[in-house]
């Protein structure tokens, strides 16, 4: 009995928790969002660390783990080339401490 509420508690925590595993399409119509990388992270909705592993992407903060296949990711973008274009700015920055959204009222987006 205590397994299966361990089990139980295990499942019920994991499908909580959206990682944020994501995958860069080649085509814009494939994408479920289309994103701009901008130069100054004021300019950003988001600033993005890209995580070397897939564990260290947790949650909806902006630690980006970037797949290899379409199926294995929780969202599908695309680098638009026009700042017009894109849904969400985002900015890549070197340390994991400085991830996070910058305007917290597109954060629906990666959910």
């Amino acid at each position: 009995m205590t397994r299966f509420f361990l089990f139980f508690s295990l499942v019920l925590s994991s499908s909580l928790v959206q990682a944020q595993k994501i995958y860069s399409c080649n085509q814009a119509y494939e994408a479920d969002i289309k994103v701009f990388v901008v130069n100054q992270k004021y300019q950003a909705d988001l600033c993005v660390y890209r995580a070397a592993q897939k564990y260290e992407a947790q949650d909806n903060k902006g630690l980006w783990f970037f797949t290899e296949q379409k199926y294995e990711a929780d969202k599908k973008i695309f680098f638009v080339n026009q700042q017009y274009e894109a849904k969400l700015l985002i900015y890549f920055v070197k340390n994991k401490y400085e991830a996070g959204w910058q305007k917290k009222e597109k954060q629906y987006m990666l959910y």
